[in-house]
Parts: structure tokens; C-alpha cells; sequence
């Protein structure tokens, strides 16, 4: 087991890439904390469920990550019950497509906060949180591919992921020297609700695929495996690093 009596902290992880993500955790031998910021619980209990199905613990924390004092509840909370933080996924993020000329500023405000200001909150607390403890960790940021390449509809979204990437490289050199290691992983087209419109277009869907060398989409699953490396010993030297997991995506460029 890759994370063995681990207890990993994973944000917007009641769907998507963060519920794929917390269960592949718990198949790897770690406790987990989930945080989500649906209109009901159910969606997340479900995901504790899952885990507690592998004989680890979890909880689930609610809490929108664009207010700053989220962060640190979330912490706390998983420290309360689950005794320490080790591993730091920050996953939660939006996407309203939207086009450029009127983009409401609500819409482009929210991205905003929630994908970038979030993210670097809650990042902020589990790097306390881990300094106190004095045995290093691992934080992995969730960017995209999206901080490589535009994207019509994308105007607010693509920002915020570049952001990521950007704040991954920069805190790699601040806590490094702690023993702390901050990496990024950048998915390609991954279907899940933010994309599910999207991508309800048959040809769409077909000109997407058709970019992709590997010949599909990606779904959630395909990300759980690389953020568990880079949370493992296996990554013990991987630091300022970004990981592609695009099915080859991005260098498809003829």
C-alpha cells in the first residue's frame, strides 16, 4: 500500500476527480477527509461510505473554499478526528462556460475565488498544519491542461488554473526546505459535471476525442493514480513538478 495509515485531506471530493481520487486513497491504506459544498450531504456521505467500505476512516467536512476561514476548518476538523494531515489534495474548482465579451462579473468573480483564492487557502492551512507536525508532506494541486491553452469559453476559467500551476512551483520552493513536497497535476478533458453540457454534443464530444492519441476521454479514475504517486514515498524527490494526464492531448499538434 502506497499511503499506509496516511491521513490525506481532499477538497471538492464528494464527485468527480476528488471522490476517484479519496477512494483510490483509501484503497492505498489511508484515512480520508472530504470536502464538499453541495446543497445536500448526500452526495458526499455516499463518498465516506465508499471509503469506509475499504476499512479506512473518513469524514466529510462541508464548507465553500472561497472563504478563507473554510480552510482552516477543514483542517482542524480532520485533525480532530483522523489525528494529523500528510497529504493535502486541493481539487475543488468551477467551470461556467461562459463567452468573454459579457462575462457577468459575479460569474468571473466566483471562478476566481473559488479556483484560485480557494485553492490557495486551503493549500496555506495544510501547510500549517504540516509545519506544526515537523514530519514534512505532500500537496498536490489539482491545475489543468487548460493552464497551457485558451479556451473560448474559458476566459475566467484558464486564469485560475495557470494560477495553480504557478502558486504549485513557487510554494515547492517555499516549503521545501520543511520536507514538504508541492506538486501539480494537469488533467486533459475528463468527463465530469462541470463538462457533462459540454460534451452532451455528439460532435463536440467527437472532435474532442479526436484530439486525444490515446482515442478517448478520460474519466475520473485516470487521475486518481498519478495524485497517488506524487502523495507516495515512490515521489520522494518530485518537487515543483507538473504532471500531465491528458492521454497525450496537448502534444497532439498536427
Amino acid at each position: 500500500m502506497l499511503l499506509k495509515d496516511k491521513v490525506v485531506l481532499i477538497t471538492g471530493a464528494s464527485a468527480g476527480i476528488g471522490r476517484a481520487v479519496a477512494i483510490e486513497a483509501a484503497r492505498q491504506g489511508a484515512d480520508v477527509a472530504i470536502n464538499h459544498f453541495d446543497a445536500t450531504d448526500a452526495a458526499a456521505q455516499d463518498t465516506v461510505r465508499a471509503i469506509e467500505a475499504t476499512g479506512r476512516r473518513a469524514i466529510a467536512v462541508k464548507g465553500d473554499v472561497a472563504r478563507r476561514e473554510t480552510a482552516a476548518g477543514f483542517v482542524e476538523a480532520a485533525v480532530a478526528a483522523l489525528g494529523k494531515v500528510d497529504v493535502f489534495v486541493s481539487n475543488a474548482g468551477i467551470c461556467p462556460f461562459h463567452a468573454f465579451l459579457d462575462m457577468p462579473q459575479a460569474t468571473f468573480e466566483r471562478t476566481m475565488t473559488v479556483n484560485l483564492h480557494g485553492a490557495y487557502y486551503m493549500i496555506q492551512a495544510a501547510a500549517n498544519q504540516m509545519m506544526k507536525q515537523r514530519h514534512g508532506g505532500a500537496i498536490i494541486g489539482v491545475s489543468s491542461i487548460s493552464a497551457y491553452v485558451g479556451g473560448e469559453y474559458q476566459t475566467h476559467y484558464t486564469p485560475t488554473k495557470a494560477g495553480v500551476l504557478s502558486m504549485m512551483n513557487s510554494v515547492a520552493i517555499a516549503l521545501g526546505e520543511h520536507g514538504i513536497r508541492c506538486n501539480a497535476v494537469l488533467p486533459g478533458t475528463i468527463q465530469t459535471d462541470i463538462n457533462k453540457e459540454d460534451l452532451s454534443d455528439p460532435k463536440k464530444r467527437a472532435y474532442m476525442e479526436g484530439r486525444v492519441p490515446l482515442g478517448r476521454l478520460g474519466v475520473p479514475e485516470d487521475l486518481a493514480g498519478p495524485v497517488i504517486f506524487l502523495a507516495s514515498d515512490m515521489a520522494r524527490y518530485v518537487n515543483g513538478a507538473a504532471l500531465l494526464v491528458d492521454g497525450g492531448m496537448f502534444v497532439n499538434l498536427q
